[in-house]
Formats: C-alpha cells, structure tokens, sequence
C-alpha cells in the first residue's frame, strides 16, 4: 500500500501540473455537456412548411390555422402554384408541402371524400417520418372535428360513447432532454476515461520514464493500479458535476438511487479504464493509441442507442452489441434515474458490465511487459 500510495501521488501531480489538460479534463465535458443536451434531440419545432391553397375556402383556412397555431409549424408562405413550391423546396428553404385543391372545401360540404397532397423532403429519412407524421396528425385532429359536428349523438346514446384516457409513464410531458441528457453524460465521461487512459502508459515509453520504473521493485499490477485510480476519481467527479446539472439546470427527474448509480459506474468506469490501459501497455505512440481508442469508441457509440434504437438494428447488429458495454450503461442509467428501477432489475447488465471490468483489467495487467 506505501508503493501504491507513492506512485498515486505521482500520477496526480503529473495530471495536475499540465496546465493544458486540466480545461480538457474538467472544463470542456461540462460545456459539451449543456451544448449537447439542448442540441441533440429528434423533437421537430418550426418546422418550415409551403402551403399551397387553390381551394381559398373556410375549411382550408381552418385547416391551414391548426398548423398556424403549433408549435412544431412555421407557415413560411402561402401560395397558389406547385411549382414555387417545390423551387422552394428543392432551394431547402421549407422541409414540407400542403396541398389544397380546388375542389376541398365543396367536397367537405357535401360529406364526400376530400383529400390533401402532402410533399416532405426526404433527404433525411428519420426527419422526414417526424414531418409527415406530425402533418398527418393535425389532419387526422381536423378530420375528426368535421365528422363529429356531423354526427348528431342523442342524449339517450351518450353513455355508449368510448372515452380513452392515457398518461405518459416516466415521461409525462414528452420531453426529449430527460431521455438523451443520461446517455449523453455516459459519452462525455466515457470519452474521458477512455482517451485518458489510453494514452497514460504510452506517454511515459515517449517521454522515457518507462525504463526506469521497469527496473524498480514495482509490481506491474501495482504500477497500473496507480495510473487507473486517478481516472476513476476524476470519471466519479464529472459524473456527479454532470447529474447535479441535469438535477438543478436541466430539472430532470431523478427517481432512483444515487449510489446504486456510482455503484454500477464504478464497474463500468472499471472496464473503460481497463481497456484503455490495455490500448496503451500494446501501442509505442500516444497518436497511435488515439486513433485505436477513437475507432473503438465511434462503433461503440454508434451501435449504443443513444441515438438511433438498439431494436432498429439489423439482427447482427444486435447480437454485435453484446460486447457494447456503453450500451449497458446508458440503459441502466436511464433506468435508474428516470424509472427509479432497482438493483434487482438491472441484475443481468450489472452483471455483465462486472465480467467486462474484471476482464478487461486483467489482460492490462497480463499483457503489460516489465523489464526487471
């Protein structure tokens, strides 16, 4: 323990006397953190829409203030010819056409069929899914306005009527920041610990320091351990930054256990350590070690489902993400902070994320050549 606790002393005075480090270390995570919760988000607000009214009669005016009055549509213009309206769109000035034809408002009249072409720019093709459902569903709201005040219901027949009620569990208003804001700050303190370790061993083999601690008494397992534990410290230390600001700026609701959380993070931060510094003691160079980490991390988070959806995966995808352990963590995490689940019910991936921490370290230490 008087070895670790020399060579911690070491590795903390290294860390803290580059004074360049230190801003990419504590500053930068944080401010990546606020700008990402705000920015990375599949609600679609103001969504730029062209509508095209031939029809110029109350129904389409009432239609065309439903969209008006949401927050998801900007009404950009309204005009009379298609064509303006694709030029628009083909210039990516508006992400949607509404089509009204003439014969609209005469067909709502007479209880007929009355249709409404919608043109969604599908370039992006999650976005342009979130378009025209949104579209489709303030038509459907008005369609079933119209048909109910056509529908005279007597009072005799009113308790017949189906009434649906729902609510929105863990989620009530539908908000997205409470569901990316977990999984972003499992990136920001992954991207740390990863790089940061990644790059421990093989700076001292640049620097050439490396030699001398090789012929000292010092076990590797102990050498190692010192150059893990500084990394675990600072990734508890953003983590806990990081739920404060997501408890106190971003107001999201916290139901679960704070120590369960540091619990599975201290496993989980004990894989991504481990296999950082497995990428360093098996690389010569810190930019050599970089780009391995960074290869690593980019499937990792890619296949994690923090942004797109593990089940929307090709079946190989999925049975590939078995070994993705950020994506256990980003489950357990929302999980715990956003359903208030218990030890119990995030057994199976605590378990899992344990048997990566264990495997990972010991093939650090294995495969970590000393020279005596």
């Amino acid at each position: 323990m008087r070895v670790l606790k020399y060579l911690l002393q070491k590795e903390f005075l290294q860390i803290f006397r580059n004074k360049g480090m230190l801003p990419i270390i504590f500053v930068m995570p944080i401010i990546q953190f606020c700008v990402l919760s705000f920015a990375a988000t599949y609600d679609m607000k103001n969504t730029n829409l062209y509508v095209v009214d031939k029809d110029l009669s109350t129904h389409s005016r009432e239609l065309i203030s439903k969209f008006n009055g949401s927050p998801f549509f900007t009404v950009k213009e309204i005009g009379f010819s298609e064509n303006e309206a694709e030029k628009e769109l083909f210039r990516d000035n508006i992400d949607a056409i509404l089509v009204f034809n003439e014969d609209f408002g005469k067909s709502v009249d007479l209880k007929a069929k009355a249709s409404v072409q919608i043109l969604v720019n599908a370039i992006n093709a999650s976005s342009a899914g979130l378009y025209n459902a949104y579209i489709t569903s303030v038509i459907r709201d008005y369609n079933i306005n119209v048909m109910s005040s056509m529908i005279e219901v007597s009072k005799d027949n009113s308790q017949n009527i189906v009434q649906a009620t729902y609510s929105h569990q863990f989620n009530p208003e539908m908000k997205y920041i409470p569901y990316m804001l977990p999984g972003i700050l499992v990136l920001l303190v992954t991207v740390v610990a990863l790089f940061l370790s990644a790059m421990n061993v093989v700076r001292e083999k640049e620097i050439g320091t490396i030699e001398q601690i090789n012929v000292t008494p010092v076990r590797k397992s102990q050498f190692l351990m010192a150059k893990l534990i500084p990394f675990l410290v600072i990734g508890f230390f953003e983590l806990g930054l990081g739920l404060l600001i997501a408890a106190f700026l971003f107001k999201v609701p916290f139901l679960g256990s704070v120590w369960l959380i540091y619990s599975v993070a201290f496993v989980y931060l004990g894989t991504i350590l481990g296999f950082g510094l497995l990428i360093s003691t098996q690389t010569d160079t810190q930019q050599q070690a970089m780009f391995i980490a960074w290869f690593f991390m980019v499937i990792f988070l890619l296949m994690s489902g923090l942004f797109t959806p593990i089940e929307s995966m090709p079946e190989w995808g999925q049975k590939l993400n078995v070994i993705n352990p950020i994506a256990y963590f980003i489950k357990i995490i929302r999980m715990i902070m956003l359903k208030g689940s218990g030890f119990s019910d995030i057994l199976r991936e605590f378990a899992i994320l344990g048997l990566f921490a264990v495997s990972t370290i010991f093939f650090a230490v294995r495969m970590y050549r000393k020279v005596s």
